[in-house]
């Protein structure tokens, strides 16, 4: 269960699930060196800037991180944060990467975040990101179907 967090006149129990991708969904990530690097660098970077990391994973080519973060940082601020310095810092460690990504970044522009507040959500999440990079039957698909739209039909003409 998280706790409720206490700043000088702030209480707050503000909780995020992020995904991001690595440019050009590239499965950079499943080289252990440099997922052992970038797992380093997000937990570094998580406690200087006062993140309450909690659980982070991979599928290879895109990142779920789930933390808590003070209501002074936006959501697009967290974000920007953990994928500027962490991208710096990796191509330092791994230059061979940036030959790899032609634009010489390393995270994709776009990002997924929700905020998580129950706790029966967390635990869902947590077990989400906990099972990425296991055996799973979800990379055959190219795209996900959450509904079937009912077909359109035309109202029949009147008579006249």
């Amino acid at each position: 269960m998280s706790k409720i967090k206490s700043s000088a006149h702030t209480r707050y129990n503000i909780r995020y699930h992020f995904v991001w991708i690595i440019k050009y969904r590239k499965d950079l990530l499943l080289r252990k060196n440099l997922a052992k690097t970038t797992k380093e660098l997000i937990v570094e970077i998580c406690e200087r800037y006062a993140f309450e990391l909690d659980t982070m994973a991979t599928d290879g080519n895109h990142a779920h991180v789930f933390l808590g973060a003070p209501p002074r940082y936006s959501p697009s601020k967290i974000v920007e944060i953990i994928k500027t310095i962490s991208a710096k810092l990796i191509f330092r460690a791994h230059p061979e990467v940036k030959q790899e990504l032609w634009g010489g970044e390393f995270w994709g522009d776009w990002y997924y975040v929700r905020t998580v507040g129950q706790e029966v959500t967390e635990t869902v999440i947590r077990e989400y990101i906990n099972n990425q990079g296991k055996e799973s039957f979800h990379k055959d698909y190219q795209q996900l179907t959450l509904w079937q739209a009912a077909p359109f039909q035309t109202p029949p003409l009147e008579a006249g």
